[in-house]
């Protein structure tokens, strides 16, 4: 009989909770990057509603308010280029007659007026429509009253002004 002391058998396997804890980390990495490919997406969403949305959203180049005699506010105009119309709304109570029409003039420096419409309704605000090609050089509106359906070109508005106002370009 020997009294040699026998040697305890050492394992060479990897304990069971290093094995849990991997599995757990790559659970939890999994899980992050499915939310962060999901934020993503979600992101990348939005992104494009946005930018659809604003796409929709009038984008106002040229205003003018057009001034009475007594220098109050007359007539607000607007062109919108993605719609080509050009939006006038009353701020006054100045209508006119049954034989009358309020016809739109664009006034440019060392030319004739050029007529851009004739206001057909009696509503506050209504659209005319316009291209944006049309205001090119123009530096004030004036609106003119004249027969039922306005004047021809040639023929120019009537003066004096009932209204009339610088054209005013927005910056972009």
């Amino acid at each position: 009989m020997s009294d040699a002391p026998t040697a305890t058998p050492v394992t060479k396997g990897v304990s069971p909770w290093w094995r849990v804890l991997s599995i757990l980390l790559a659970l939890a990495l999994l899980v992050g990057w499915a939310a962060s490919a999901s934020l993503y997406e979600q992101l990348k969403a939005q992104i494009q509603h946005l930018q659809t949305r604003l796409a929709q959203v009038p984008q106002v180049r040229q205003i003018a308010v057009l001034l009475d005699a007594q220098g109050q506010p007359a007539m607000l105009i607007t062109h919108n280029p993605q719609e080509a119309a050009l939006a006038v709304q009353r701020l006054n109570a100045v209508r006119e007659g049954r034989e009358d029409s309020m016809q739109i003039w664009g006034l440019a420096p060392g030319q004739a007026p050029r007529s851009l419409g004739v206001i057909t309704s009696r509503y506050q605000t209504l659209q005319l429509p316009l291209k944006a090609e049309e205001l090119q050089g123009l530096s004030e509106l004036g609106i003119s009253a004249e027969n039922k359906g306005g004047v021809p070109e040639a023929a120019g508005p009537s003066l004096p002004w009932l209204f009339k106002g610088a054209l005013v370009s927005k910056a972009i």
